[in-house]
């Protein structure tokens, strides 16, 4: 499946057409109203063979990356016009995952602090099981460097 053929979930938009690498990787997807129903991850992408390592599995970078992204979404509604940047992240690989479904991740806000910081906690999963645990803060800047 190429990649235009990946349609969006219903109820989801592409997330970013705009950040290079995530567009490259993905395409990865985010509810529309950032409230998914119960058992639908916040943000999705479909795996493909162009995600997957020597082995046939989905590769722990990606999912990593994926875990990444998925901080963001979820604290959302702490970055609003902000931008962010990760400053640690802990990764609980419990499954492999593997090609052609969809991948899927949702989480919590567990502190956001006035300086910025935004610690938050999610799993990675498919409609089987979770694959991934992960944790991070995040720190809310105002403008990236020019």
């Amino acid at each position: 499946m190429s990649e235009e053929d990946i349609q969006p979930p219903t109820g989801y938009r592409q997330w970013s057409k705009q950040d290079r690498f995530e567009h490259t990787n993905g395409p990865i997807f985010i509810h529309e109203t950032y409230d998914p129903p119960a058992g639908q991850g916040l943000i999705k992408f479909f795996a493909e063979a162009k995600h997957c390592n020597s082995g046939g599995a989905v590769h722990g970078g990606m999912l990593m990356t994926f875990a990444d992204s998925a901080m963001f979404g979820i604290a959302y509604e702490h970055m609003k016009e902000h931008f962010g940047v990760t400053v640690t992240m802990n990764n609980e690989f419990l499954y492999p995952a593997w090609p052609e479904q969809w991948i899927e991740a949702s989480g919590e806000v567990t502190r956001a602090t006035k300086s910025g910081l935004i610690f938050v906690r999610g799993q990675i999963f498919t409609q089987q099981q979770i694959l991934l645990t992960f944790s991070g803060m995040l720190k809310r800047i105002s403008k990236l460097r020019e």
